[in-house]
């Protein structure tokens, strides 16, 4: 009788095991709450400071420095193999169905709208968002930040206004970089090596990419450039203390701006393409 009822109890669901799950379900959910809200808190801050007033000089110039000047080797590099690449995998498709002079139409549009944007937004999501946070992480364990505060520096002013402006000025200059670079690197495999006439390569490219795919790229990187500024330094500002904590930072840093980017990409691209739509409804190049 006894082993009986222990198996009618085994086959039931415990009331508190379910219980439990709703409660972990639920902290999950405000963890993640809390966390949007503190993120787009920190956001207004720094969009409020950014409007009543400019870094000073001597505090922008650094933080170009190191976005810009400092990622441009990586970047291009990126962009100059990533043209080559897609030269290799588009080509046997395109020779198969005796279509290889418009490699270059494929090539260059995939560049520009959406592989050199997000490519280049995920590198430097890598190497400017990670170093962001584990910076301003060092600086929040080692208590700099609460020193700027006492000595009466607003630290968002200070510390992150400036890095915002570096990406917002700069990952849209790198973006062209990665595009003209992924473009030459995509023409040279396939004229030279290839064997594509260079005349209809460059033809069919001016006929397919018109002025607003380059413009709908940058636009995009606008949006990737303020995601990993924001993200990069919030994760900095509320850095666990620790060496782990800073490696932590750093990783979640990279890791929530690509996931931020690839969203973006999406929904951006529904409403970029709405907008086109939109203005040129018969399908053609607006420029």
């Amino acid at each position: 009788m006894q082993a009986g009822a222990e198996q009618k109890t085994k086959g039931r669901t415990h009331p508190l095991g379910v219980m439990r799950w709703f409660a972990d379900s639920g902290a999950v959910v405000i963890d993640w709450v809390t966390a949007v809200g503190d993120v787009s808190f920190f956001t207004m801050q720094t969009i409020s400071w950014l409007i009543s007033r400019l870094p000073r000089k001597e505090t922008l110039l650094p933080s170009f420095y190191q976005v810009g000047v400092r990622s441009l080797p990586v970047v291009a590099l990126t962009g100059t193999f990533i043209g080559m690449v897609l030269a290799v995998q588009s080509y046997a498709q395109f020779a198969h169905i005796g279509l290889q002079t418009r490699l270059g139409g494929v090539i260059n549009m995939s560049l520009v709208t959406e592989l050199g944007p997000v490519l280049a937004g995920t590198m430097l999501a890598g190497r400017v968002g990670s170093a962001m946070a584990a910076e301003l992480g060092t600086m929040r364990v080692t208590e700099q930040i609460d020193a700027l505060t006492s000595m009466g520096a607003n630290p968002i002013h200070y510390l992150v206004v400036p890095r915002l402006l570096a990406c917002l000025c700069l990952i849209p200059a790198l973006t062209v970089v990665a595009n003209f670079m992924g473009v030459i690197g995509g023409a040279f495999y396939s004229i030279f090596i290839l064997d594509i006439d260079a005349f209809y390569y460059w033809h069919n490219s001016r006929s397919i990419v018109g002025l607003y795919d380059l413009f709908s790229g940058i636009f995009k990187s606008l949006f990737f450039g303020f995601a990993i500024a924001i993200l990069g330094c919030y994760r900095g500002f509320h850095c666990d203390p620790g060496a782990e904590g800073v490696g932590r930072a750093a990783t979640a840093a990279f890791v929530h701006a690509f996931v931020v980017i690839i969203v973006l990409d999406l929904f951006l691209g529904i409403f970029l393409i709405g907008l086109h739509k939109l203005i040129w409804p018969a399908g053609s190049h607006i420029f």
